[in-house]
């Protein structure tokens, strides 16, 4: 089961929506982030998990290394592979040097047999709240 939440109704503007994701690790809290964004565009239960894909970023501070992992993943959905991912893991987050390594399991995309959902344009650092405590919480906004 995905620990994500996708909040529309407290955002000033129309073409942006928040992903609310946590997990009992700020590397499940990652995942879940990701699978709220891949969430949006299309029902990710219909995805199966035929391919494997990596990904590895980068930031100087926490909150731009989870703008580059949610951007690389994006990145893979529309312009490099049509991947759309069944489940994210996260590998390793390296705090110290703030680099990320990641897996993801699914398959390419396809309108016959996934629902599309609405374009994900962007990912901002508007609002962007990582908190690493008891229970790790991210807040971030994309841009659809």
């Amino acid at each position: 089961m995905h620990e994500y939440f996708l909040d529309m109704n407290d955002l000033d503007h129309t073409a942006d929506v928040q992903i609310h994701s946590w997990g009992n690790s700020l590397e499940e809290a990652f995942e879940q982030c990701a699978m709220g964004m891949f969430g949006y565009m299309t029902d990710t239960e219909t995805v199966e998990p035929l391919d494997t894909v990596e990904v590895e970023s980068e930031g100087h501070d926490m909150e731009s290394l989870l703008f580059h992992f949610l951007d690389d993943w994006l990145y893979k959905f529309c312009a490099d592979l049509f991947f759309v991912p069944r489940e994210v893991k996260v590998l390793n987050i390296d705090r110290i040097h703030f680099k990320i390594r990641s897996i993801g399991w699914g398959e390419e995309f396809s309108l016959v047999k996934h629902p599309q959902g609405t374009e994900v344009k962007a990912i901002t650092y508007s609002a962007m709240q990582i908190h690493d405590k008891e229970k790790a919480e991210i807040f971030t906004i994309i841009d659809i």
